[in-house]
């Protein structure tokens, strides 16, 4: 079983590593480019779309499965292993924690300008560059979540 859950919290994390990088090296840089009118309507679509049933699998799964692994007992288990494991949780729930924090505030913001008819060169000076700060510390932290669990299964 345990060795099962740490299979599990490293496809989660490496999917969900993936999908951060992803948004941090290809699809802000390509939105950076477009115009206010056009970044901002194009970063509210996207928040609108991806929280459906796939992502908040994949997003639920990169805590739960490292935490189960760490919980679960191991047979043959090395302290080292546990200490990786411990580490690969702890980045994987701080990664959360920014998300949660820092992200998902700023998605919410960006929506409600929406109704407020704020100018798009405003809303887009409150979100971006702060919205790509909070990114970039969370793709670190799931990316050393998922080498850290990797790294767990082959110590």
């Amino acid at each position: 079983m345990a060795t099962t859950l740490l299979a599990l919290a490293i496809a989660s994390t490496g999917l969900y590593a993936g999908f951060m990088l992803i948004f941090l090296t290809g699809i802000m840089p390509a939105l950076g480019r477009l115009d206010d009118g056009a970044f901002v309507d194009a970063m509210r679509r996207i928040n609108e779309y991806v929280p459906k049933a796939v992502f908040l699998l994949v997003f639920l799964g990169v805590v739960a499965f490292p935490v189960a692994a760490f919980l679960v007992p191991a047979d043959g288990r090395s302290e080292t292993q546990k200490w990786l494991v411990l580490a690969g949780m702890v980045c994987a729930v701080l990664n959360h924690v920014v998300t949660v924090a820092g992200n998902i505030p700023l998605n919410n913001a960006l929506a409600a300008s929406e109704r407020t008819g704020e100018p798009a060169s405003a809303v887009r000076a409150a979100f971006e560059k702060r919205w790509n700060g909070f990114h970039a510390i969370r793709t670190v932290l799931i990316t050393a979540s998922f080498g850290l669990l990797i790294a767990a299964a082959f110590n």
